[in-house]
């Protein structure tokens, strides 16, 4: 045996003329001959709840193997949106089969998650969802509240929702930039990077950091807001309304975005649900759950806003969903701005939360429990817990089981990218190549998060 079959035989074959290959093994793309019975029925649809009837007719339809080929779309492929690799069967241009291939950013932070301490915690997940860091901060944060059964000031709540809330318009003004650029509208990628440049500065001003902030924290957040937040805030709602007024003209009603989205890449309520898919996946089939309304944390159920939906379930919906969600996040912005309330910013126990900075200059005590905090962290209590947020992309969980050490016994996140990845094969199945990138697209993955 190769060197490079003892380490890897499961995903290494012999070429005709010997010369050893490496793949990724089980996970590829077969040819529909190679490919096993109960394989072709869970690639047509046993997961929809297809009957065996249904799924041996559709096979009957199939294209002959000679008929087709099988090509690979990415791993280093711009518009699949990171280190994503799909395996398209087609049939000349039409998309028989594809198979989403993930694994190539191994970040592997779950691992790393048991590794550290809870109060190294923020620091890890806010690496996974780059886009919408402070989403995985938030339910990382409210897991471990609720196995240490505390309750963090008003503030510091409604300064997570603010921050949340911002993040999401951020996060979603990224996707419109990539979703225009996808589909050809270059300038759309200039003004969405724009204004969400303008959130990016807010965010560096609260948190030092324009991304990756370690912001929300086990017990409230890192530190109060700054001087003159209010009128920062103020001036990114009178901003980005008129913008998204243009993109509104620049793509909502322009002929050729229409065609290139409508009715391309459609999905039903049915095939959303038992696909796990959440988010503005979920939503665009007219299906209206989000957790900030039918799970509520945070001081979600003290605020108004209405929960978007679509009604076809295509790229357009899942396009118009973002848009409209930017709206309804600056509208919940105005009302935290009425309701912010003053306090603390951080729950005042000094077994979760270090002392004042000015102290330690001060008091032996303070210098002693700062460090005894930073090295050694705190203690949680056994048991287990899962606490769920609505991120961007859909419903974003993290569940921990603690063995009453300063460290994770378990940790794992439920990340919506991951799940909503699976309806691909189904929103690509009898469509064009040509409009694999729409799709790709419209789910909105970040590749960061589905390796976690």
């Amino acid at each position: 045996m190769s060197t490079i079959e003892h380490h890897a035989d499961a995903a290494v074959s012999p070429h005709h003329d010997g010369v050893v290959q490496t793949g990724e093994g089980s996970q590829e793309l077969t040819s529909r001959d190679l490919t096993a019975a109960a394989e072709r029925l869970r690639e047509l649809g046993a997961v929809l709840r297809m009957s065996e009837a249904d799924a041996a007719q559709a096979e009957l339809e199939a294209a002959p193997d000679d008929e087709t080929m099988i090509i690979n779309m990415g791993p280093q492929h711009p518009s699949t949106h990171g280190v994503l690799r799909l395996m398209i069967e087609l049939q000349g241009e039409k998309v028989l089969r594809t198979k989403p291939i993930i694994g190539y950013l191994h970040t592997g932070m779950e691992w790393t998650g048991e590794e550290l301490g809870y109060m190294q915690g923020s620091t890890n997940v806010t690496r996974m969802d780059y886009a919408s860091p402070l989403f995985t901060e938030t339910a990382f944060s409210l897991t471990v509240e609720q196995l240490l059964e505390i309750e963090v000031p008003p503030r510091a709540t409604w300064i997570r929702m603010l921050m949340n809330e911002l993040n999401r318009m951020s996060s979603h003004l990224l996707f419109l930039a990539t979703n225009g650029m996808d589909m050809g509208a270059v300038s759309m990628m200039l003004y969405g990077w724009r204004e969400r440049e303008e959130v990016l500065r807010f965010f560096e001003k609260v948190t030092g950091l324009r991304m990756n902030h370690n912001y929300i924290r086990p017990g409230g957040v890192a530190a109060d807001l700054p001087d003159g937040w209010r009128d920062d805030v103020l001036r990114l709602l009178e901003l980005i309304p008129p913008r998204l007024d243009e993109y509104d003209v620049l793509m909502t009603g322009q002929p050729i975005w229409r065609e290139r989205l409508q009715g391309v890449g459609a999905i039903s309520t049915e095939e959303a649900l038992a696909l796990s898919a959440t988010g503005p996946v979920l939503r665009s089939t007219g299906y209206a759950w989000d957790l900030r309304r039918d799970q509520p944390y945070l001081a979600y159920d003290e605020v108004d806003f209405d929960v978007v939906v679509g009604t076809f379930g295509d790229c357009f919906d899942r396009y118009a969903i973002r848009l409209n969600e930017v709206h309804e996040s600056m509208r919940i912005v105005r009302q935290i701005l009425e309701h912010l309330p003053k306090g603390d910013y951080r729950i005042q126990d000094r077994k979760v939360t270090p002392p004042p900075r000015a102290r330690i200059d001060e008091s032996m005590e303070a210098l002693i429990h700062h460090f005894k905090i930073f090295t050694e962290g705190f203690k949680v209590p056994e048991g287990e817990a899962y606490c769920a947020v609505e991120s961007p992309r859909g419903e974003l969980g993290c569940y921990i089981v603690s063995d009453g050490s300063s460290k994770p016994y378990r940790m794992h996140i439920r990340g919506p990218s991951f799940y909503n990845l699976q309806t691909l094969p189904h929103l690509m199945h009898d469509g064009l190549l040509a409009d694999a990138v729409a799709i790709i697209s419209s789910v909105d993955p970040i590749m960061g998060e589905v390796d976690r």
